[in-house]
């Protein structure tokens, strides 16, 4: 199933596939992610556009990052991690690479993701499909708040095609291939036992490997 396939005509323009053109000629992997996160990114409009032709306003906006402060168990899969590894290393630059850095190296002194710099997300463009996933209406989230918690109605739930559909287009970079063993591990949830808690990684290695980056 391709992502266009999946598409259903929409009040919004559809979501654009975010592209690194000649990285992904050289990474392989990093094409495989970047279609999966379309499927996601498809698949979130499309759920955002049925809730509010039911009346719902999204109220996550530019700036809003109280679910990156508050949110302490965001799950991240391995093909991710090397994407974002990927990201912070060759394409992060300036003043926010060297925050990030700092950050990276600092953890213990903050209570966000540690990709939260200024109240933006510093990896946006291959965040993870939780954070893509998360979104909240009618009302901003309060300081310290978990929406899925205090107002579960109020947020929103993915469509589980899309979902799926993104699973399935990574799980052969896993090993996965047979179409029967991927809709199996898809509808067991067998995917999910690889996913890590963001919050819980060695991030200052990363930060190592962008100072070695720099240096060759």
């Amino acid at each position: 199933m391709s992502p266009s396939s999946l598409q259903e005509e929409k009040a919004y323009p559809p979501p654009q596939r975010i592209s690194f053109a000649e990285h992904e000629q050289r990474l392989p992997w990093l094409a495989i992610l970047m279609d999966a996160y379309l499927i996601t990114d498809q698949g979130i409009s499309e759920a955002i556009n049925r809730e509010e032709k039911q009346g719902k306003k999204l109220a996550c906006a530019r700036g809003c990052a109280t679910c990156c402060k508050s949110h302490e168990t965001i799950p991240v899969y391995p093909l991710e991690l090397m994407g974002m590894s990927w990201y912070a290393t060759e394409i992060l630059d300036g003043e926010r690479r060297d925050k990030l850095k700092e950050q990276l190296r600092n953890l213990d002194s903050i209570q966000s993701c540690p990709f939260l710099l200024d109240n933006a997300c510093s990896l946006h463009a291959v965040r993870p499909m939780a954070c893509r996933s998360f979104n909240v209406f009618n009302t901003q989230c309060a300081a310290g708040e978990d929406a899925y918690y205090t107002r579960r109605g109020d947020v929103l739930t993915p469509i589980k095609k899309y979902t799926d559909e993104a699973f399935n287009v990574m799980l052969p970079f896993y090993g996965v291939k047979n179409k029967a063993e991927r809709r199996k591990m898809i509808k067991t949830g067998g995917m999910h036992q690889m996913a890590k808690v963001m919050r819980d990684l060695n991030w200052s290695t990363l930060a190592d490997k962008m100072d070695a980056f720099e240096k060759n």
